[in-house]
């Protein structure tokens, strides 16, 4: 799906609050190794595009003099100032990636795409960082890794016949729906000028109570408060209810996964 001017700050309207408490963020072990890998030393600067609640920018800031963090949803960008509190070398700005070539950008250390990458016109978009990435830089994709990577958790088909049963059986996006894009963002690189691909990962296993698991549905696109609209809190009891007799104990674990894709020119 293309990122739109339109569309792209209703995707997550209403999710910032969720989105911050409840998403498991990305494992440290891949700052270290991005920042061995393209030779982070304190210096340059950093663009966090799509930046959310600031998962990528908050780490990167210890490992640049300046980040400059874009999104195009009002809501994340007041979560991630408050997430920021002393943080003094995070620039964060309203935009999307449809207007990378008039943000007026310095040069380019490094870029980095949460798990947004496929919301935009991807190969538009590695065609504008062209022009703003310093050689030597790179654009790290970091997501929790592709579809199938890691098998879904026993309770998400629980989960998924509550959502139908308020929403609909097609996953929505704004006032739309959502297809995921076939072709691979490793392949999409390829034949952009970032075609030096490599790909790493690390898994991990994390616990969330039963109240925890409810709050995660309102952080996605296709479950969101703005989707959900008065049904929201009826929803939230009707996940509880159904996690619990799938699970009486309330507790509920989780094999996640972080994927850093780096992609630098040959």
């Amino acid at each position: 799906m293309a990122d739109t001017s339109n569309e792209s700050a209703e995707l997550f309207d209403g999710t910032a609050p969720y989105y911050a408490a409840y998403r498991p963020g990305y494992d440290e072990r891949m700052f270290t190794y991005v920042a061995e890998r393209i030779g982070l030393d304190g210096t340059g600067w950093a663009l966090d595009l799509g930046t959310g609640t600031g998962a990528l920018a908050l780490p990167l800031a210890r490992m640049v003099s300046s980040v400059i963090a874009v999104d195009p949803q009002p809501g994340m960008l007041a979560e991630a100032r408050a997430l920021a509190s002393g943080v003094t070398n995070i620039e964060w700005r309203l935009g999307e990636a449809a207007q990378l070539a008039s943000m007026d950008l310095p040069p380019l250390r490094l870029v980095t795409i949460g798990a947004a990458f496929h919301w935009m016109d991807r190969a538009a978009v590695a065609q504008d960082l062209d022009a703003l990435i310093d050689d030597g830089g790179a654009i790290v994709l970091a997501s929790g890794g592709a579809r199938g990577d890691i098998a879904p958790a026993p309770w998400s088909d629980t989960i998924r016949e509550v959502r139908i049963r308020y929403l609909g059986p097609e996953r929505r996006a704004g006032r739309g729906t959502y297809t995921h894009p076939a072709e691979r963002h490793q392949d999409v690189l390829a034949s952009s000028p970032f075609s030096r691909i490599e790909t790493a990962h690390w898994d991990r296993t994390i616990t969330r109570t039963v109240d925890e698991m409810a709050g995660l549905q309102l952080s996605y696109s296709y479950s969101s408060p703005r989707q959900l609209g008065p049904d929201t809190q009826a929803f939230l009891s009707d996940v509880r209810e159904a996690l619990l007799s799938f699970e009486p104990s309330g507790v509920f674990e989780e094999r996640v996964r972080t994927e850093a894709i780096i992609a630098r020119r040959p």
